[in-house]
């Protein structure tokens, strides 16, 4: 089976810069499994998902104002576009991820997460025309049963145990929609940079969580705003928001959507480690052999796009 064309705009070094950076992207999005455990009571989910996409949407606007001014009747075409990308990424799989972890715990969290791989490796080869060869189906599979014993702590019999509630709705749809996001940005190439894209698309998801902010604060149990919520926000904002987003994007337009996915499978072994390291959770045996066959499923996966296509 033949593998997708990589980008013919980018240099091998590039290339090799991508390869490296999507290990980095979960590393960044594991950082909102910590802002998530410690925002209840201190900030509502979308007044946190609000916040986050303002801040990053500032920062983001400033350092391509220029870009985004010469491509403004460009932009302006395709506003649709950002709103629905800022919907899905920033709305969706933003606050609804701070709403469901209200109610459901981590092993449920972890279990649906660790679908969406899956799921836009499929949409990448059923809708994008991607193309998959064995050696990552093998590694992706792999890569899934590291996840799967690392949540369930090497007890497979725990699965079976596993009660779902409402908030699993919540990470469902979150789930489905960060499928939905890789997928649409592939589907509408821009020819904005990484950084102008990504400003234009936090535009359209602070839009998007705009009349469900204003509709929290209205609530008689808001929490009021305190130094932890603003903390809370600048985490959010510059790690697992201008960061992740931002190598996310760039990497898979050179990469492809579906071999860009598969390292979200390492989400949450680095969610485990950044709970060992910030909140002081201990490590077990489960996370090491888990990464024993995450990691080199992920790198079977990857290590194809440094590859040239073969002929067709």
């Amino acid at each position: 089976m033949t593998t997708i064309p990589l980008s013919q705009d980018a240099t091998p070094p590039q290339f090799r810069l991508a390869m490296v950076l999507i290990w980095l992207t979960p590393a960044l999005w594991a950082v909102n499994f910590i802002v998530a455990r410690k925002a209840p009571g201190v900030i509502g989910p979308y007044a946190l998902a609000f916040g986050r996409w303002l801040v990053a949407g500032v920062l983001l606007v400033l350092a391509a104002r220029r870009e985004l001014w010469r491509e403004r009747q460009a932009i302006a075409r395709v506003w649709y576009q950002y709103l629905a990308l800022g919907a899905c990424g920033m709305l969706v799989c933003g606050a609804w991820v701070y709403q469901g972890a209200r109610t459901t715990g981590a092993m449920n969290i972890a279990l649906i997460y660790s679908a969406s791989p899956v799921l836009i490796a499929l949409g990448a080869v059923c809708w994008l025309g991607e193309r998959i060869s064995r050696q990552q189906i093998a590694g992706a599979v792999l890569a899934l049963l590291g996840v799967v014993h690392v949540v369930v702590k090497g007890q497979w019999t725990a699965l079976g145990s596993v009660q779902w509630v409402v908030g699993d709705a919540w990470m469902v749809a979150a789930m489905v929609s960060l499928a939905m996001y890789a997928l649409l940005q592939k589907l509408w190439p821009s020819r904005l940079g990484a950084t102008a894209r990504l400003a234009v698309t936090c535009i359209g998801g602070v839009v998007a969580l705009l009349p469900f902010t204003v509709w929290e604060w209205c609530q008689a149990d808001v929490p009021p705003w305190t130094a932890q919520a603003t903390w809370l926000v600048l985490a959010v904002a510059l790690l697992p928001g201008v960061g992740a987003y931002w190598i996310y994007g760039w990497s898979q337009k050179l990469l492809g959507a579906s071999r860009v996915a598969v390292t979200l499978y390492l989400g949450p072994l680095y969610a485990a480690l950044a709970a060992w390291g910030v909140l002081g959770e201990p490590l077990g045996w489960h996370h090491l052999s888990g990464a024993a066959l995450i990691l080199p499923g992920v790198y079977w996966v990857t290590r194809a796009a440094g590859r040239k296509p073969s002929a067709p």
